[in-house]
């Protein structure tokens, strides 16, 4: 029994984080209408976090420490690349 919940719960994160989003848009407009600007941001915040978790799911993506590395070292790489190929006389604000 455990088995078949585990495996449904495991199916349906997706559904669970559409739900979630959709309740923190709705306790986001509720806080901002009662003037709570701190609960409001709060609710912005889990609503953000459960959309690129509900994208990267739909995406097959899988958060680990391996694939960080990976993304940090190629994004380092494509910014000193960037870097190195501007002029010196950069304007600088």
């Amino acid at each position: 029994m455990n088995t078949l919940t585990t495996g449904f719960m495991m199916m349906r994160w997706e559904i669970l984080s559409a739900v979630m989003m959709f309740f923190s848009s709705q306790l986001n407009v509720v806080c901002r209408k009662t003037s709570k600007h701190t609960l409001a941001f709060m609710c912005s915040g889990l609503g953000l976090s459960m959309t690129c978790w509900f994208v990267m799911g739909l995406m097959g993506m899988t958060f680990s420490i391996e694939a960080m590395t990976q993304f940090w070292m190629s994004s380092k790489e494509v910014f000193f690349d960037v870097m190195s190929k501007t002029p010196t006389n950069w304007p600088m604000p």
